[in-house]
């Protein structure tokens, strides 16, 4: 006889399971995961902030081929493992697109590439700047599956290292906002009184300020960077997460279990942790996933206003600020394709929100 599990936890894990779209938003969230924490290793361009720059190559249409020249750095960057897998290689060899070459009298003469038909310039270096033995090493044919963006930067790299932003940003704010708002929540559900009339009128002023212009304050006040925005937007989300877990403890503080609790002299921090948080956690879980979607949403909207994440790092929201007139110009896939990673990341969270909603609600 096949064993079943007749646990609430195990029956919304047989509902979840049995969503289509939910598994698949599961799984699509664990991939970009993974992209974004092994960025540099899958990345064509390993560089930091795979911020290696070719003008001469910039706004190139996806499939775009060119040959390329490394040109080995005379200062050599020491660098650790895993500093190169999660933080990117060190500049320190030069890229350069050509369009022909050739060696004479112990030195290489090498035309650089030039768009529109236009003829680059000729340069020259001494082989001895080579410290392998055939030039051929050096030379390599780049091909840009994405294109290129206005600063002849791999549009493709430029996406999987975004991730991590995007991502991350989620989790950062996400965890700031369930400790706050699960301690103001409780306090203020559990107590009631004052602490409750306190606690609700610093929710209801924070609930007032329009979201994005409290995170644009915030950010303006810590100074504009990577964990300043993580900060930011965290702060700005506890607050549905308070109201919600009020709401869930006023309903089930006079329980029984409650009740019996009480009688038998257990104190208030343990009665709210080990009693009460644990039976209202669905509620909380099915939030976290939508605030996760949000956060992704205001980071790109700051990042798109020029108050997020910082040049040169990577954002998608940075990405279309930079390329949205391109839309115009015959090149829209340089706003879209970011675009369209926002916007399936958001959508993932958010489908698979619903679904938790769906297999955490008893009444189904």
């Amino acid at each position: 006889m096949s064993k079943t599990t007749n646990s609430l936890t195990g029956l919304a894990l047989q509902k979840f399971k049995r969503s289509f779209w939910g598994v698949f938003s599961f799984w699509f969230i664990v991939v970009v995961g993974l992209i974004s924490i092994f960025a540099y290793v899958i990345a064509p361009d390993n560089s930091q902030y795979a911020n290696q720059m070719h003008l001469s190559i910039h706004s190139k249409k996806p499939g775009f081929t060119v040959q390329m020249l490394t040109l080995p750095s005379q200062n050599v960057v020491e660098q650790g493992f895993l500093d190169k897998i999660f933080f990117g290689k060190k500049a320190g060899e030069t890229e350069i697109p050509i369009s022909d070459y050739k060696i004479e009298n112990e030195s290489l003469i090498y035309t650089e590439y030039a768009s529109d038909e236009l003829e680059g310039m000729t340069k020259t270096i001494p082989l001895s700047r080579f410290p392998e033995a055939t030039i051929e090493s050096y030379l390599s044919t780049k091909t840009f599956r994405f294109g290129t963006d206005k600063y002849g930067r791999d549009l493709l790299s430029r996406i999987l290292v975004g991730a991590r932003i995007s991502f991350f940003i989620g989790f950062v704010a996400v965890f700031i906002s369930l400790v706050i708002g699960i301690l103001m929540g409780s306090l203020a559900g559990y107590f009631g009184g004052r602490v409750d009339t306190i606690i609700m009128w610093i929710i209801n002023v924070t609930w007032s300020i329009p979201t994005l212009l409290l995170v644009i304050a915030i950010t303006l006040a810590l100074g504009k960077g990577f964990w300043q925005v993580f900060i930011a937007v965290g702060l700005t989300m506890w607050v549905e997460v308070a109201r919600v877990v009020r709401g869930q403890i006023i309903s089930v503080k006079e329980q029984q279990y409650v009740t019996a609790a009480r009688a038998l002299g257990f104190s208030d921090a343990r009665i709210i942790t080990k009693h009460i948080l644990p039976n209202i956690l669905a509620p909380v879980i099915v939030i976290s996933a939508a605030n996760f979607a949000a956060a992704i949403l205001i980071e790109s909207g700051l990042s798109f206003l020029g108050i997020g994440a910082q040049p040169p790092m990577a954002s998608w929201g940075a990405m279309i600020k930079d390329h949205y007139n391109y839309i115009i110009l015959g090149k829209p896939y340089l706003a879209i394709i970011p675009g369209l990673c926002i916007m399936s990341l958001v959508m993932a969270f958010m489908m698979m929100g619903n679904t938790l909603r769906d297999a955490l609600d008893v009444k189904t």
